[in-house]
């Protein structure tokens, strides 16, 4: 069974000293003016963050059948500080690197890995669309072969990591034709930043996130080589649809960061707020609402991390792709909403402070509800668990 060793145990310290050192302290600033810490990058990369699961000859640690659990709870330690961070860390390695390295030819791979890496470039992934969400395999954009080129026309949305001076890539899904049982084709094609005819559109106005890169993207005649085809044509789909149980578990351990940091803002709250002479700690009002929570948190914390050693063991070839799955998805369904139920909580004990931007759980309550709407929706998770059960699709 799994369980955490004093290398993970001192990975974590080394991440949350980072996390109360170079962001804790600016974080409220970045918020408030939606600014990228762009310049963070390197020094996560320097840190080795972003390399957890990637082979050292592309210059990363070397724990491809390990590193998973370690990205887990670097995702877990930064998001506990500032959920944006979280975020584009797992969105940087799960939603950039992991396609490339995943799908990547050798010479893709030597191109893009090293820089991805270090924290000196960023990569962002083209699945969403204005009417294709959850449904993506109902989506517009087309990709026209001809000529030993791609031509991409069509749009994308909310994508991650998109528009920064740091972005060298978006890998986008596209139809490319129509598979012999008549459904589209779906095939992933790299496009680099500042290819002609690729827009990254102004920054979304966000209810929360507000550190966090995200952007509308749109492809006008758009052309790049026909080897910027990541993978084999038409398995675009079945890729993502596998990078995404990866991602699931991610944002696991994003929720469960924001989980526990409400836990401790509120638990030290209730112990020095006083009110009619005495700490409100004392009413069972609020203890028993931080007793549910730290039982909840609890609860998430070993989904979160049964999944990432589960993850792990399947990369070693121990367990399999549809044991990843489910946890993956189980996982999800419930650290996100118990983040959601957190912040809200919180925010409670809090009372009238918890509504004022001052506080940090203000800033947690605007950035859990996305935990549940993104990688899958939490209906999307019920839908999975519901297949891994056997019943009826």
């Amino acid at each position: 069974m799994f369980e955490l060793t004093k290398d993970h145990d001192d990975f974590r310290h080394a991440v949350r000293d980072f996390a109360a050192d170079k962001i804790a302290p600016h974080v409220a600033g970045w918020d408030r003016e939606h600014h990228f810490p762009s310049d963070l990058m390197p020094q996560l990369g320097d840190l080795g963050l972003f390399g957890l699961v990637v082979p050292q000859e592309y210059g990363g640690a070397g724990l491809e059948h390990g590193g998973f659990t370690y990205l887990c709870l670097a995702i877990e330690e930064l998001g506990r500080v500032d959920q944006s961070i979280g975020i584009t860390l797992s969105a940087g390695v799960g939603l950039g690197i992991n396609p490339i390295l995943s799908y990547g030819t050798e010479e893709q791979k030597q191109t893009f890995l090293p820089d991805l890496v270090a924290g000196r470039t960023l990569a962002g992934f083209g699945l969403t669309e204005p009417d294709a969400g959850s449904d993506a395999g109902a989506s517009r954009t087309k990709a026209t072969l001809a000529d030993g080129s791609w031509t991409i026309n069509g749009a994308k949305a909310f994508i991650t990591n998109s528009g920064t001076d740091r972005t060298s890539v978006v890998t986008v899904t596209a139809r490319t034709g129509t598979a012999a049982d008549g459904r589209p084709e779906i095939s992933a094609i790299m496009v680099p930043s500042g290819t002609p005819g690729f827009t990254a559109e102004k920054p979304y106005d966000k209810l929360g996130w507000h550190i966090s890169d995200t952007h509308g993207l749109t492809f006008a005649d758009c052309v790049v080589p026909e080897g910027n085809l990541l993978g084999e044509r038409g398995q675009g789909f079945r890729q993502f649809l596998k990078i995404l149980d990866d991602g699931r578990i991610a944002i696991s351990a994003l929720a469960l960061g924001c989980a526990q940091a409400c836990l401790e803002l509120a638990t030290d709250y209730a112990k020095t707020r006083n009110s009619f002479g005495r700490p409100i700690g004392v009413n069972q009002g609020v203890s028993f609402q931080l007793a549910d929570l730290a039982t909840s948190v609890e609860a998430a914390r070993l989904l979160t991390y049964k999944a990432a050693w589960l993850k792990d063991e399947q990369e070693a070839g121990r367990r399999s792709v549809a044991e990843v799955k489910q946890a993956a998805a189980i996982a999800k369904l419930y650290s996100t909403e118990a983040a959601v139920v957190a912040t809200r909580t919180a925010t409670q004990v809090f009372g009238g402070n918890g509504f004022m931007e001052e506080y940090p759980v203000a800033r947690f309550y605007r950035d859990a509800k996305i935990l549940e709407i993104g990688e899958g929706t939490s209906e999307v998770q019920r839908m999975v668990i519901a297949r891994g059960l056997g019943l009826p699709a």
